[in-house]
């Protein structure tokens, strides 16, 4: 991706929060979706956002969100004006939680959630007579290489091409970063603003899920993995999540087309923590372009606008999956 940002935003945390707050997402009218309630093999929900497909023979672009986002986050409109000017398919399953209402089970989502990633694929999958293509940004990306490297070669079953925008492949590096001076400032404040509040209602849904006081008094999402998120999902603390959920170890795996796309100035993910073409197979492609933010690449002129970076990974995904 040959990719320079605009000389009025210098930076990663510019390129990261201006396009979030104020770029425009794209050049037709807003997406006007339609919802689906799915009964998970559980018995709890989620919520998918689809718009309507003028052909059903035509591919089906599928967008999972990253931490905290939905189908009405900037990047998952930007994706949506994409498949409209180009006559796809697009659906954005939520994670469990992440559609406005909170889900049933004494579970959420995490960054390795690949065998909720597999059965939403597959179910689409049966749903759709055309290709299927699939982009995960930032925590869906991280899901979304994970479940391709256990799916294997099985994987091409189901998706012709897969791609991963400012994903934390390295989910300790990325967690150390996001915790230190102005990311904690910032993003964590956030993050927590939204996550906390979650967790203490699946409490009251579930009683002794987890320690309530520790929870509140979790400082950063280091804690706040360790405390909740972990331990919900089976794994041991926050250490043990990180390294059994991050994707960087398994990109060798990988056996259909995938995309893995990180900016160098992104303030979640350090550089060094990034893959080099040594950590991957053949089937990946890294592009890691100098500047771009967090999910952010805006273009043009003020206030810019966040389509470039749908328009490149889209098109790659259209190239590989032909």
């Amino acid at each position: 991706m040959n990719y320079a940002a605009p000389w009025w935003l210098p930076g990663g945390n510019l390129q990261t929060i201006w396009p979030a707050l104020f770029a425009r997402r794209g050049f037709g009218p807003r997406a006007a979706y339609r919802r689906q309630r799915w009964t998970t093999p559980d018995g709890d929900f989620v919520d998918v956002d689809r718009l309507v497909s003028p052909s059903a023979d035509r591919p089906l672009l599928v967008l999972f969100h990253g931490l905290e986002g939905s189908s009405r986050s900037h990047y998952a409109e930007a994706f949506a004006d994409f498949a409209r000017e180009h006559g796809l398919g697009y659906a954005v399953p939520h994670f469990r939680g992440c559609s406005g209402e909170l889900n049933h089970a004494p579970r959420a989502y995490h960054s390795g959630d690949h065998e909720e990633i597999d059965w939403m694929l597959a179910r689409l999958r049966a749903e759709h007579a055309g290709p299927l293509i699939a982009v995960g940004v930032s925590l869906g990306g991280n899901a979304l290489m994970r479940w391709a490297a256990e799916a294997g070669s099985e994987a091409a079953k189901i998706a012709r091409a897969v791609a991963a925008v400012s994903s934390p492949v390295d989910l300790a590096a990325g967690s150390m970063a996001i915790g230190r001076g102005f990311n904690r400032c910032v993003y964590t404040g956030m993050f927590l603003r939204s996550m906390k509040p979650k967790a203490l209602a699946k409490l009251a849904q579930h009683p002794g899920l987890f320690d309530a006081a520790k929870l509140i008094a979790a400082r950063n999402l280091y804690e706040f993995d360790d405390i909740f998120t972990a331990p919900v999902h089976g794994f041991r603390d926050a250490d043990d999540y990180y390294a059994r959920a991050s994707a960087k170890p398994h990109l060798h795996r990988i056996r259909i087309p995938a995309l893995v796309l990180n900016a160098l100035n992104d303030p979640f993910v350090p550089a060094a923590s990034l893959p080099l073409p040594r950590d991957v197979g053949a089937y990946v492609t890294l592009w890691q372009p100098g500047e771009g933010g967090h999910v952010g690449f805006p273009y043009g002129p003020m206030p810019a606008h966040v389509r470039r970076m749908p328009d490149e990974v889209g098109g790659w995904l259209l190239r590989a999956s032909a």
